[in-house]
């Protein structure tokens, strides 16, 4: 499994990995904004984009697998792991099974809680759906909950861009990653045994992944420190992206990677 990337820039290599159901796409404003400071690689995840599916059971360890893969297709040793929402959930899975790729760890608007009974149900629900009736399901049951209230009224292109991503969503690969993040374990041991230092960033206005589930992750962690995005929802990296990388940008240069954005 090779997974399609988008790279820019030069340095620290910093891996972000993308949300639910969208595509490296989302990580444009990164690529653009963080290639000063650091290599920005943004890969698709398997059935996203333009990466293939492949015939694996659906699983996050798969995912981080592929991960590792790109790592070492790219030549990098050690790099920045983060991802948003599920590309969270990835690099919690990254955390848990190649401990020593990571410089760095950037956890943006997810949780390291397993999904309770009534989340797993409803995640099954929306793979049985959307493999049924299409990307329609996701528009009406992913959408509304992706963006904050101040992304909904105030910035239209924002929220018309974001929609496109999402109807864009090939529905087997939708079906696929949902059923993986329902069978994802809770993360917690995972945070507290790392070794590398960990930015967790939040959307002031994330209703998914509130403050203070953020804050008990960076909390977990032993060397974590939190960031808030203010006046964003559970897409943060899309809504505020010029605070989004003043936060990455000052992480990277922490690690000995650049000078941070101002």
């Amino acid at each position: 499994m090779q997974l399609y990337t988008r790279s820019a820039g030069e340095g620290l290599p910093v891996v972000l990995l993308h949300a639910f159901p969208l595509s490296s796409a989302m990580w444009l404003a990164q690529r653009e904004g963080l290639a000063e400071v650091c290599k920005v690689i943004t890969p698709d995840l398997r059935g996203f984009g333009g990466s293939v599916l492949g015939e694996d059971e659906p699983s996050l360890d798969v995912m981080a697998d592929d991960v590792a893969r790109l790592l070492d297709r790219e030549g990098v040793d050690r790099a920045v792991v983060g991802g948003l929402s599920m590309g969270g959930y990835v690099t919690m899975a990254l955390c848990r099974r190649h401990p020593d790729r990571l410089l760095g760890v950037i956890l943006a608007d997810t949780k390291a809680s397993a999904d309770p009974e009534e989340a797993r149900s409803g995640r099954e629900r929306i793979a049985d759906d959307v493999l049924r009736e299409g990307t329609s399901v996701l528009v009406e049951k992913v959408l509304p909950g992706l963006l904050g209230r101040t992304t909904l009224e105030r910035r239209a292109m924002v929220s018309g861009r974001v929609r496109g991503l999402v109807q864009a969503a090939p529905p087997v690969a939708a079906a696929w990653a949902q059923r993986a993040m329902a069978a994802r374990p809770d993360s917690f041991d995972t945070l507290r045994a790392l070794d590398a230092p960990v930015l967790v960033i939040v959307g002031e206005e994330d209703e998914i992944t509130p403050i203070a589930v953020a804050d008990a992750m960076a909390e977990a962690a032993p060397d974590g420190r939190l960031a808030v995005i203010e006046k964003a929802g559970h897409l943060s990296a899309i809504e505020q992206p010029e605070a989004f990388n003043r936060a990455v940008s000052a992480f990277v240069a922490e690690l000995g990677g650049g000078s941070p954005r101002r």
